[in-house]
């Protein structure tokens, strides 16, 4: 959906003024004053700080436009609504703590979690608007209870696909370390099927399966590779390298991606709030509520690479800080593997300062270990800003949400945030 000032109850840039449509408040204003107006600086809800009205306003109507426009009309719309509609701002403001509990994200995500108002696609136009948010103030408790005890770190397996070229050829066998690995799904490679196709198009434009491509089910792939029995199969396009600037041959790509699985004998990772999908059927609610409104092919991706990992061991998962317990972490990995310690949008929810910490201590458990290891980082190139690309070669910038893949801090990838292209640099 293409955010319009001039129709009705869309969105519009953020710092722009109201676009009509969302200002209706349906339901009782006075359960939002009742919830207290916490301001920055100011104890609100429960003692703890609390952000300002003006700013959770702003964070919706970021999220709006920067996040879920062109990727979840639903989203997208909710979030605006949202951003244009001051008591509930209010709310959100005076209960919950500043920070990551103030995102978004959190809070439609722990409506769906509940059954709320059009849970499965999202409440379209004013009067959805109205059902959802008189909905949503009703059962606040409820709410911010979910928001409280849950976090917006999705386990997305289908990273699998655009990490697999780099650990399929580093020295075998392998010791994974995930840092902010969530339900550990990334854990296991080795248990998913892949299909790599050729995502190349004329002059290196988009091909099958990237955004603004075609079906990728109707392009033949150019590799599959993984486990026979596996119930999920991965699918990412291999797209014409950066630097390329003329059609690419056909077949050109197979050289991009593996051929084998790696072989995998110890697997763990860290997680301030680990999940387990596996055995707890409400930690499997909670991701299949992270995933968008309208996104059935990835919610469906999720629950099989569920059940093609419900039958092997788990992985030995830490719940801490991932500063705090990389060390001890990475010394139990087994001699005679390589260590791979590997993270996929993790570091921004990190100040600029303890990156560098963690980038730093990262190269020196590696330093320190006999036999050394590898860092596999798949990142938002601004969360690593001291990672250089290849000279003259940056990220297309009509694409922004694409992340920037490395090995051992050097660029190697760009790839999709959900594991569907992988573009080489």
């Amino acid at each position: 959906m293409v955010v319009n000032a001039e129709r009705p109850g869309h969105s519009l840039r953020p710092g722009h003024s109201e676009s009509p449509g969302y200002a209706e408040n349906p339901g009782p204003a006075e359960r939002l004053r009742n919830a207290g107006h916490g301001r920055h600086g100011r104890p609100g809800h429960g003692g703890v700080t609390t952000g300002s009205a003006q700013d959770v306003a702003r964070r919706y109507q970021e999220f709006s436009w920067r996040e879920a426009r062109g990727r979840s009309g639903a989203h997208e719309e909710l979030s605006a609504r949202i951003g244009q509609d001051q008591e509930l701002c209010e709310l959100l403001a005076g209960s919950l703590p500043a920070g990551n509990k103030q995102q978004p994200q959190l809070l439609l995500a722990a409506v769906r979690h509940l059954d709320g108002p059009h849970a499965e696609q999202g409440p379209r136009g004013a009067a959805a608007y109205g059902r959802w948010r008189e909905w949503t103030i009703r059962h606040w408790d409820r709410v911010r209870d979910i928001i409280m005890r849950r976090g917006t770190r999705t386990n997305e397996p289908a990273r699998c696909a655009t990490l697999l070229p780099l650990l399929a050829r580093l020295p075998q066998p392998l010791a994974l370390l995930e840092v902010g690995t969530s339900a550990g799904l990334c854990l296991h490679p080795d248990r998913y099927r892949y299909a790599y196709g050729n995502g190349y198009g004329a002059a290196g434009e988009p091909g099958p399966g990237h955004p603004g491509g075609h079906d990728p089910a109707a392009h033949a792939p150019l590799v599959e590779v993984g486990a026979a029995d596996s119930p999920v199969v991965f699918h990412c396009q291999v797209q014409a390298p950066v630097q390329s600037s003329v059609p690419v041959p056909a077949g050109h790509g197979a050289s991009h991606v593996p051929t084998r699985l790696p072989e995998v004998v110890w697997r763990a990772g860290i997680d301030l709030a680990p999940l387990d999908p596996v055995a707890e059927p409400a930690d499997l609610r909670w991701l299949q509520s992270l995933v968008w409104p309208g996104d059935e092919a990835r919610a469906a991706r999720l629950s099989a690479a569920v059940d093609a990992v419900r039958a092997v061991p788990r992985p030995r998962i830490v719940r801490g800080d991932l500063i705090d317990e990389l060390p001890a972490l990475a010394a139990a990995a087994p001699a005679g593997a390589t260590l791979v310690v590997f993270h996929t949008s993790v570091l921004s929810g990190l100040p600029y300062a303890r990156r560098e910490e963690f980038a730093r201590l990262v190269r020196s458990v590696l330093d320190g270990r006999d036999g050394g290891g590898h860092w596999i980082s798949q990142e938002h190139h601004s969360v690593l800003p001291w990672l250089p690309l290849p000279a003259h070669h940056t990220p297309r910038p009509d694409d922004p949400r694409q992340l920037t893949l490395a090995l051992d801090g050097h660029p190697v990838a760009l790839t999709d945030p959900h594991g569907q292209s992988f573009r080489p640099l």
